[in-house]
């Protein structure tokens, strides 16, 4: 299965491609989408959903993970990643693809074990679970790495039966 993951902002979203192969994670792609900050939201959102739809043709991915939003105390920061995720998630249902959002929370406890990891702990963990060695991950790809092998624990473990 390949799934394509989202780490959401309007400034810098983070995208990471994985695949889950023969029982193996496996790296496909992963960039930081960063449109213009001087841009008016909307054009930071049309560069986004774009550069998205090329990602999405490219590599043809199986599902997208989101990590949901986290609010904080910031709404107008928060509003602007709800716009992207949206755009995100308007790339996905173009597609046709299953998608699927996550607290941060259980994308760290995924990936680390640990749900309030450091960023910098996730981006270990992601370079280490797909052989990445000390190859530098923007952080906000580690992320959005870290969604889409979340999403692929997430999978695999609800195909597993009991007996």
């Amino acid at each position: 299965m390949r799934v394509i993951g989202i780490d959401p902002g309007t400034y810098n979203m983070g995208v990471g491609v994985v695949d889950w192969r023969d029982d193996a994670l496996s790296l496909a792609h992963f960039e930081v989408v960063s449109p213009p900050k001087t841009a008016p939201v909307p054009q930071r959102l049309h560069d986004i959903y774009v550069r998205l739809v090329d990602v999405v043709e490219k590599w043809r991915p199986e599902a997208m993970a989101i990590e949901q939003p986290f609010a904080g105390r910031n709404i107008r920061s928060a509003m602007a990643i709800g716009h992207a995720q949206a755009a995100a998630m308007m790339v996905g249902a173009r597609f046709g693809l299953q998608i699927a959002t996550y607290a941060p929370s259980q994308i760290k406890q995924a990936v680390t074990d640990y749900g309030a990891s450091s960023k910098d702990q996730v981006q270990a963990m992601v370079a280490v679970l797909l052989g990445m060695g000390s190859e530098n991950i923007p952080p906000d790809a580690a992320d959005a790495l870290a969604a889409a092998i979340c999403h692929l624990g997430a999978e695999r473990a609800s195909t597993l039966t009991v007996l």
